[in-house]
């Protein structure tokens, strides 16, 4: 993605402003999708997947130097929403279970 050339702080931030509201519609999104995916599976560990988790990073890694964005720091990112998100997993997994 290309960034527009800005003519001022205020337009500057504007832009963040809107990229920060899609980021945070595009969490949501995935979240909601995360949530689905208990559904489908049939334990905890499967929730957990190493591997899957491992192969989300290195793709995300990956993406983010083809992107020119430090690695690390959406290694970092996504490791705090990956770990969140697995958390809501549980919890859907185990509501569904109960019922």
């Amino acid at each position: 993605m290309q960034a527009a050339e800005c003519h001022s702080l205020e337009e500057v931030r504007q832009y963040i402003d809107r990229l920060d509201d899609q980021i945070v519609e595009l969490i949501a999104a995935r979240n909601a999708y995360v949530k689905q995916a208990a559904k489908f599976k049939h334990s905890i560990d499967e929730i957990k997947g190493e591997e899957r988790m491992e192969a989300v990073m290195d793709r995300v890694r990956l993406k983010a130097m083809e992107s020119g964005v430090s690695p690390n720091l959406l290694s970092k990112l996504y490791k705090i929403m990956i770990d969140e998100m697995v958390e809501a997993e549980i919890s859907e997994f185990r509501n569904a279970k109960s019922l």
